[in-house]
């Protein structure tokens, strides 16, 4: 029996080696497909570290292959099956179903997860980070699915406050370890994502940083200014790295826009309009005290805000709409002065409104179709529309291995703090939150 497969094998570690013995224990002879450069980068495959050369060289030391291919592009595995007469093809189950089409052809077999490899042994393994998640909802769901396509981290751990909710959610996603308590997962990862719900982010992240983990946390990072600026204190003083996980900052397209509009292209930039909303009919982000449109939506919008006005606005207004049977505001306005510009964010969990964002500068303006905060394509407009401009970019998945990619690089290299989310301007957007929460003129 002929079997093939195929990987990335970056950073080889045991979980690799599992997959491969599987694989081969499958047929006589295996072949094993490597991905190559380009076409990780065509599928949305982050943080890649070696070369193809040395990712063939990976497969080859451990001695289970009997040829080694390389593949090239998107479709090629069909050829590759008829050419080399394949029997069966084999793959890690977190791929379930998506290579059905290949029965076709030839039997198709997902390989069940390896499970029981010891954090231990990827901390040894180069550079692979063992991550553990906090949450079993649809974010956290969400993570997991997306952490595939990022080079060199491994879920290997969740914990949420349900411990039957826990299991099931590991059990699903192929998670090896399900924990009872936040100190227990905490005792065998290097790194947490934190998606547990808003007003218990400071705790958690509080905690991990005191045990001296990396710690990715969802948006709001904080719902205060001040608890903000203290997480980043203190991830500072235990030298770990802290991101708040707002993936519109680490998207290819956002990052792009932002260069465009702060290069001086569309002139000085005296006016930005950001609007996001989505109609919400039941769940957390409906409940009092932590729901609303402004603290589940609003880091979007003053995002934009801050990366292309800055931090240092005058002034603060809020209008927001809340119904008589609403426990929480369901439309906000949050209106900021700058000393050289204006600017409104528009949220809205019950209000439906055009998702998009304009830049306004003094020779032209920029503008971003909806979803902005999920930037595939902008335009740059000017009074003369000959002089347009329209600019692509990519954006896979649903964007959380992009900032889950910063995420593991920043912990590799050793750098605390990234350009496209600076700690102040995480710190900015809690305050903001925390003002507009405070202080907004209701009406309903």
């Amino acid at each position: 029996m002929r079997v093939i497969t195929y990987g990335t094998f970056d950073l080889f570690h045991e979980g690799h080696r599992r997959l491969l013995e599987r694989a081969r224990a499958l047929g006589d002879h295996l072949i094993v497909g490597v991905t190559t450069d380009s076409y990780d980068n065509s599928r949305g495959k982050l943080n890649v570290t070696q070369d193809v050369l040395e990712r063939i060289r990976n497969v080859e030391n451990t001695g289970l292959a009997d040829q080694i291919i390389v593949e090239e592009y998107e479709g090629q595995k069909i050829s590759d099956v008829q050419k080399y007469d394949v029997d069966i093809f084999a793959i890690g189950s977190d791929w379930q179903g998506h290579f059905d089409y290949l029965r076709d052809y030839c039997q198709v077999v997902y390989l069940e997860r390896t499970k029981g490899v010891s954090s231990t042994q990827l901390r040894n393994a180069e550079g692979v980070i063992s991550l553990g998640i906090v949450g079993a909802g649809r974010i956290a769901r969400r993570m997991v699915a997306e952490a595939r396509f990022v080079s060199g981290v491994s879920v290997e751990a969740v914990y949420s406050r349900t411990f039957e909710r826990t299991q099931a959610f590991a059990d699903e996603l192929e998670i090896g370890r399900a924990h009872r308590s936040y100190d227990e997962l905490l005792d065998g990862v290097s790194a947490v994502y934190v998606a547990s719900p808003h007003h218990a982010h400071v705790e958690h992240v509080r905690r991990a940083i005191d045990r001296g983990r990396h710690v990715l946390c969802e948006k709001p990072l904080a719902l205060t200014r001040a608890e903000a600026d203290e997480l980043f204190a203190r991830a500072a003083a235990a030298d770990v790295v802290l991101i708040e996980a707002i993936k519109t900052a680490f998207a290819p397209g956002f990052e792009r826009m932002v260069g465009v509009a702060r290069s001086g292209s569309i002139g000085e930039i005296r006016s930005v309009d950001a609007t996001f909303t989505k109609l919400v009919r039941h769940g957390r982000e409906l409940r009092a005290p932590d729901g609303g449109s402004i603290s589940e939506l609003a880091t979007y919008p003053l995002l934009a805000i801050v990366k292309l006005l800055g931090t240092g606005y005058d002034t603060i207004s809020t209008h927001s709409y809340r119904p008589a049977d609403s426990a929480v505001e369901l439309f906000s306005r949050i209106d900021l002065n700058f000393p050289h510009a204006i600017s409104s964010a528009r949220i809205g969990l019950g209000v439906k409104a055009e998702g998009d964002l304009v830049v306004a500068g003094t020779r032209g303006y920029l503008y971003v179709p909806a979803p902005w905060w999920l930037t595939e394509f902008f335009e740059v407009r000017f009074e003369d529309p000959r002089h347009n401009k329209k600019f692509y970019a990519t954006f896979d998945g649903d964007g959380l291995r992009y900032e889950l990619a910063e995420f593991c690089t920043m912990i590799r290299s050793g750098r605390r703090e990234s350009f496209r989310l600076r700690a102040a301007e995480s710190i900015a957007i809690a305050g903001i939150i925390e003002s507009a929460r405070a202080a907004a003129h209701t009406f309903g």
